[in-house]
């Protein structure tokens, strides 16, 4: 007596899906979610951002008027060129203490420049390249010699703040017919030249990190270095890379903020920019462990350090606890960015 039952096994029911879709329903609903995680990933702080300017609306009166909103705009600019290099090297892993002093000595180098009879914009490619220079330095020491990130930035914030004081003399810089000062203090249709030049930084930086296959390779290192180097990727290369990036936009907001003071100093200018550039990265959603964070997120982080200082002066709260507030939002962050690592370690 011939079997009824298919030749393969037992036939599938009509009300039951076939064998492979449930796989394929998988893929989908996995690739859904981690869709999810990325966007939580990368707005995750907006609404902190959202309810930080609804509070100190309510609690000030001038918080929402356009002058106010233009000098927050303005204030986050530098903040978010140095983060976007700040970015470009912690997804590889690496740290950059050094920004705020590179930043220091490249507009002392931008002062000194613009004081050339006749060539005063000599002063603006002087302080790309003293930028670019220390960032090369930092990453061949990083990348070449393996020394670690945290100590080589940590010897160059200090070297660097001296050179810095040395090119001026310990003195203040000033030049009141400064030649490029429509940088810090311009507009074009109303909109700030420094905000112009904050939204094309991160504009480029994104197009790099999402677009491009040297972005991709940014990631890799960053998420498992030594798969990166066995799959052909030249690690020391990417990491030259993204330090050289951190010292060219350290020296762009080095122009940026000589432009809008007419004036640099080699001691005070730049002094903690680097922990806000940390802060607003880490708070937008980049991990210090590499691999994982996006420019967009950068952004948003910037925006609240820069929203955070702007109410709290409004308020008139004094710089003592201002410190307090800030350093009490970078430690949050590194909790935030601990917390993140161990979701990520659950799913």
């Amino acid at each position: 007596m011939k079997s009824i039952l298919p030749r393969h096994g037992v036939a599938a029911s009509p009300t039951q899906p076939a064998q492979g879709a449930q796989p394929a329903r998988s893929v989908a609903v996995d690739g859904h979610r981690q869709r999810m995680k990325s966007l939580v990933r990368t707005a995750g702080m907006l609404p902190v951002l959202v309810l930080l300017c609804i509070g100190f609306g309510l609690l000030n009166d001038g918080f929402f008027t356009l002058e106010n909103l233009s000098i927050v705009t303005q204030q986050a600019s530098i903040n978010i060129v140095l983060a976007a290099g700040m970015t470009f090297v912690i997804l590889t892993g690496g740290i950059d203490l050094s920004v705020g002093s590179v930043l220091a000595a490249a507009a002392m180098a931008a002062m000194i420049g613009s004081n050339i009879a006749g060539w005063g914009w000599l002063g603006v490619p002087m302080a790309l390249a003293v930028g670019l220079g220390f960032g090369l330095v930092n990453g061949a020491l990083i990348s070449l010699l393996r020394l670690p990130p945290f100590i080589v930035t940590l010897g160059s914030l200090t070297a660097v703040r001296g050179i810095a004081r040395l090119m001026g003399h310990d003195t203040t810089i000033f030049n009141p017919q400064l030649p490029f000062a429509f940088i810090g203090n311009g507009t074009v249709l109303g909109v700030p030249w420094l905000v112009i030049i904050a939204l094309v930084v991160v504009a480029g930086s994104w197009f790099v990190l999402r677009r491009t296959v040297l972005g991709l390779r940014i990631y890799s290192v960053g998420g498992n270095p030594e798969a990166a180097r066995l799959s052909g990727i030249k690690v020391w290369g990417i990491e030259m890379f993204v330090y050289a990036v951190s010292g060219l936009l350290a020296g762009l907001g080095a122009v940026m903020s000589a432009a809008r003071l007419y004036a640099a100093n080699g001691l005070q200018l730049g002094q903690s920019y680097e922990l806000d550039a940390i802060a607003a990265v880490i708070l937008g959603g980049t991990s210090f462990v590499g691999g994982v964070g996006s420019i967009i997120g950068t952004l948003i982080g910037a925006l609240i350090i820069a929203v955070l200082t702007n109410g709290l002066v409004l308020l008139g709260v004094s710089d003592i606890w201002q410190y307090i507030i800030k350093g009490l939002v970078i430690v949050g962050a590194v909790a935030l960015d601990r917390y993140r690592q161990r979701g990520s370690a659950r799913t």
